[in-house]
């Protein structure tokens, strides 16, 4: 066993990151409404269909982004009475509701892309829209990256879901691109943009099956998987004055973050003061040193009794 104390220091709580959260997604929202509004000046005057749409594309990101601005300031906020365990599990909340969202915006794609592929195409776009939609291509594309490594380094499932929906904006401007090129070429390869949207939307669904599948089990109480599990137990076990660890139990907060309960013994003949210090130096070990444990609750019995 370990017998040396950890220095017993405040771990930073991850709701002081509330800010950051707010900052990403104001400077997101402000990029899909100058994009939208580029595409759709685009769209217009080089007379495309496809980058218009992909316009109005790019303005229910806004919606996501609203919902995100919301939920921050409430999952932020400490427990209170009412809440005793926090607000964060509003967080996979809303990253559901993005994933759900993706896979409302992948189903229109494929609808449209397949309902109008046997339309004749009249007069081919203007290569104006074409340049259009490939800044919205490398812009939503850049933002996605900072975003979601935004998301990353603070533990942030609804700011890493959104970055995918900034994805899913440059990924659903491809064909709209290649429509463009492809008509402004030659107008028989129009058909290129219903194709390329197919696929566009099944890249899509894949992002919003990835996006909402971890917010769902975090919602019904997922618990960590067994090298986790090992590894509190193996901190623990190496406490001064822990004999023996069993009944570990975890959960998933928000994000990677991990709640923990277990049972530990000890020595039966020590005093109380004794016990207490111990389960508080486990508690610490495992916020320190843990995987993403945010929070432990230690139940203390005597050796003995196991």
């Amino acid at each position: 066993m370990d017998e040396t104390p950890l220095k017993k220091e405040t771990p930073i709580p991850r709701d002081q990151n509330r800010a950051v959260v707010r900052r990403v997604t104001l400077i997101g929202m402000a990029a899909n409404v100058l994009l939208a509004a580029l595409k759709f000046a685009g769209g217009v005057i080089g007379g495309s269909q496809a980058v218009v749409a992909d316009a109005v594309h790019s303005l229910s990101d806004m919606t996501t982004d609203v919902a995100i601005l919301i939920g921050v300031s409430i999952w932020g906020k400490p427990a209170d009475d009412t809440h005793p365990y926090g607000h964060q599990r509003l967080e996979p909340m809303v990253t559901l509701g993005i994933g759900i969202v993706l896979a409302g915006v992948a189903a229109g794609i494929l609808y449209n892309s397949v309902s109008t592929i046997t339309e004749p195409h009249e007069k081919g776009p203007e290569w104006i829209a074409f340049w259009a939609a490939l800044v919205s291509i490398v812009s939503k594309e850049a933002l996605y990256r900072w975003t979601a490594a935004a998301g990353r380094k603070i533990k942030s499932m609804s700011l890493v879901a959104n970055a995918w929906h900034h994805r899913s904006d440059a990924l659903s401007s491809i064909p709209a691109a290649l429509a463009v090129a492809g008509a402004a070429v030659k107008p028989a390869w129009a058909v290129l943009d219903h194709i390329g949207a197919v696929v566009v939307s099944v890249f899509i669904f894949k992002a919003s099956y990835d996006i909402a599948r971890p917010a769902f089990d975090t919602l019904i109480d997922r618990g960590a998987p067994k090298d986790v599990i090992r590894e509190i137990e193996r901190i623990a076990t190496e406490t001064w004055g822990v004999r023996s660890v069993h009944k570990i139990r975890t959960r998933y907060i928000s994000g990677e973050s991990v709640a923990v309960d277990l049972h530990i013994t000890v020595d039966e003949d020590l005093t109380v003061r004794d016990g207490h210090d111990i389960s508080e130096e486990v508690k610490w070990r495992l916020i320190e040193q843990g995987p993403d444990v945010i929070d432990v609750v230690v139940h203390l019995e005597p050796h003995n009794s196991v």
